[in-house]
């Protein structure tokens, strides 16, 4: 783990491997601790970047309000500062996927392909972003705990659950561990993100979308038709995986990564 100065906040990074650069974006409210079996397999043939987004892990939190946009532009400054100049690719799931659509409307001559897990390419609905505001102002009072007890069984399939109670500990204890000022400014942001459904067919990047069959808050039907509306889009549904596949069935995305990347 390295911490990286970029003038407004500091943010720790895992970096591995040599090669390529794959750039993991995690999930809410979670770290860079979400893609540890992507690290410990992909790195042997690319140069994997995990950082922790600003306001969780052991990055800087910002009060207030963080955007889709400004994560994005902290990612750029982040290859600014380790003096990557290749197009990359970015890998984003749910939040990280938010993230995503705007890294490619801010920095599209970056990216040489793009992989969205688990994600959305629509906003809230008001009620939707009114749910968020409130939560945030909720996890201010009470912390994080507010939050995390609805959240898990959201999160995995049921035989997850079910088969791998350390893994939901460690996730758990990620969650309650994140600072309260920094999910509350992360719900703000998610709140006010843009629709970018009708953006999806100008996103000409090679785009692979993977989606876990039990994905309780984004179904298959939806993520299917994000890779149909990109011009380059190819889906993958993974069995027996909930919201966070790349942690579930490690084995069945990193395949999938690893094929959409030497491709």
């Amino acid at each position: 783990m390295e911490r990286i100065d970029l003038g407004e906040v500091t943010l720790q990074v895992e970096m591995r491997g040599a090669g390529p650069v794959l750039l993991l974006v995690h999930g809410f409210p979670l770290d860079h601790q979400m893609w540890r079996h992507q690290l410990d397999e992909l790195s042997s043939d690319f140069r994997v970047l995990a950082p922790d987004l600003r306001g969780f892990g052991q990055s800087d939190h910002t009060p207030g309000i963080v955007t889709m946009q400004t994560y994005a532009d902290d990612l750029a400054k982040l290859l600014d500062k380790l003096e990557v100049r290749e197009p990359v690719t970015l890998c984003g799931l749910s939040m990280g996927g938010y993230i995503a659509w705007q890294f490619v409307e801010r920095h599209r001559a970056r990216l040489a392909k793009l992989v969205l897990c688990d994600t959305r390419a629509i906003a809230d609905t008001p009620q939707g972003a009114q749910g968020r505001l409130e939560t945030a102002q909720k996890v201010l009072k009470e912390g994080p705990q507010a939050l995390v007890d609805g959240m898990i069984p959201k999160l995995f399939a049921p035989a997850t659950i079910q088969s791998q109670p350390d893994l939901i500990a460690a996730t758990r204890t990620i969650m309650l561990e994140s600072s309260p000022e920094g999910i509350a400014a992360a719900l703000r942001g998610m709140a006010e993100r843009p629709d970018v459904t009708a953006r999806l067919p100008t996103y000409d990047v090679p785009a692979l979308v993977i989606c876990g069959a039990q994905d309780a808050i984004v179904n298959v039907t939806e993520m299917r038709s994000i890779a149909e509306q990109l011009p380059h889009g190819r889906f993958v549904e993974v069995t027996d995986a909930g919201h966070m596949a790349p942690l579930e069935k490690p084995n069945e995305v990193n395949a999938a990564l690893r094929e959409f990347l030497q491709g």
